[in-house]
């Protein structure tokens, strides 16, 4: 009896906490939790906070909230053309050396930055962030080509550089990020964790005939506004209250966007000529069931052409007396002008499980996502394009997720 009590202990133990080796190669997506930038000097500390759970063989081995800590290096500013040299870029290594799951356990880390979301900088194979020349924009064109006209005539050259001082500012090269901005890490040496062995904490939501009936039963197509095309596949579905529902994506790092005016068109044109971003950036109208959106967020980091964004429809349908409310959600990664509608279009990635799977790590990692579930969809096609042309990638499910 000893030897069996004493087995089950053991048994005990090891599920709270076993060593597991993760991986040279694994991704880690963090958070930053500390402000970056180029303008400061190098050994500034950064820290930062996984919001994925990392799995090793199926076992938790990295759960959300767990703390990385390092220093910034090879800082430096971008520098403009002179006489003597030509421009020259921000460029900025943030380097975590140590991992810490919150109750003294810590441990060094040897991994890089492998991209930065929603960045207008590059970042090369060894996590060096190269900034943006500032006269490769749009603002440094303009500002090139008054420079041309003023060697022909001076006072008109005044006139437009005046009026180009007074609407546009300069870009600002700097590389900037604010706590709050998401970054993907790469192990370049295996991790040896003792990881603590509990299983995932957010509960599979029961998908029983009702729920599987109700997804089914939901339409899965938007439609564009402006041409009237079909257009986004919904992908996720929220049983919620609004009140939930703003709180989680506000607390997510996520904004609410601009309805579509001539303010909102002047600004966007501003973000693009600054190369910047413009946080409450308006969205093109798509409609299901032929209303527009009840609610539009999206994420953005330091540049208008990239960014998460999502619209979300109240239905009239409820799944145990709680409102249902399903979404499209998809990522803009490029930005051009539309001779069609004449006006800035983005270009999405093809690939929208990926932001679907964004959206739901992002709403677990408020911690306010009681339950969820994957659910399979019956006859969705698997051959889509949206209304500007982008193909839709899918497996046609549905992420479910209970407030």
């Amino acid at each position: 009896m000893r030897t069996a009590i004493g087995f089950i202990f053991a048994l005990l133990l090891v599920g709270v906490a076993s060593a597991l080796s993760i991986p040279a190669g694994t991704e880690l997506h963090v958070r930053l939790t500390t402000a970056v930038s180029s303008e400061r000097p190098s050994g500034q500390p950064v820290t930062a906070v996984v919001t994925r759970p990392v799995f090793v063989r199926d076992r938790l081995a990295l759960p959300r909230g767990t703390k990385l800590t390092g220093v910034t290096a090879d800082a430096s500013s971008g520098t403009p053309t002179t006489a003597e040299a030509v421009e020259q870029p921000a460029k900025l290594r943030l380097d975590f050396t140590a991992i810490d799951d919150g109750s003294g356990h810590t441990k060094p880390i040897a991994c890089f930055v492998s991209s930065v979301d929603n960045a207008r900088e590059s970042v090369d194979d060894t996590g060096l962030i190269t900034g943006i020349m500032p006269s490769q924009t749009i603002e440094g064109r303009i500002e090139q080509g008054i420079g041309k006209i003023a060697g022909r005539g001076q006072q008109f050259g005044q006139l437009l550089a005046g009026f180009e001082s007074a609407f546009v500012n300069k870009v600002d090269p700097s590389i900037t990020f604010r706590p709050g901005v998401d970054l993907v890490l790469k192990l370049t040496k295996p991790l040896e964790w003792d990881a603590p062995g509990l299983p995932d904490e957010i509960p599979d939501l029961t998908s029983n005939s009702s729920l599987i009936e109700l997804v089914n039963s939901e339409p899965f197509r938007t439609v564009a506004e402006n041409p009237p095309k079909p257009s986004d596949i919904t992908n996720l579905m929220f049983i919620a209250n609004e009140e939930q529902l703003d709180r989680a994506f506000r607390e997510a790092g996520w904004t609410t966007a601009a309805s579509l005016s001539h303010d909102s068109k002047i600004e966007t044109a501003r973000a693009l000529i600054e190369a910047r971003g413009y946080g409450e950036a308006p969205m093109s109208v798509l409609t299901l069931d032929g209303r527009p959106p009840d609610l539009t967020f999206q994420k953005q980091n330091n540049t208008f052409a990239m960014r998460h964004h999502i619209r979300i429809w109240r239905r009239p349908e409820e799944l145990d007396n709680r409102p249902v409310w399903v979404a499209a959600a998809t990522h803009d990664i490029s930005i051009t002008f539309s001779p069609e509608t004449k006006t800035f279009t983005h270009g999405i990635d093809a690939a929208i499980d990926q932001e679907r799977s964004k959206v739901e790590a992002d709403l677990l990692f408020t911690g306010a996502v009681r339950a969820r579930a994957l659910i399979e969809r019956r006859a969705i096609p698997r051959d889509l394009s949206n209304a500007t042309g982008d193909k839709l990638v899918t497996d046609g499910k549905i992420a479910v997720l209970e407030f």
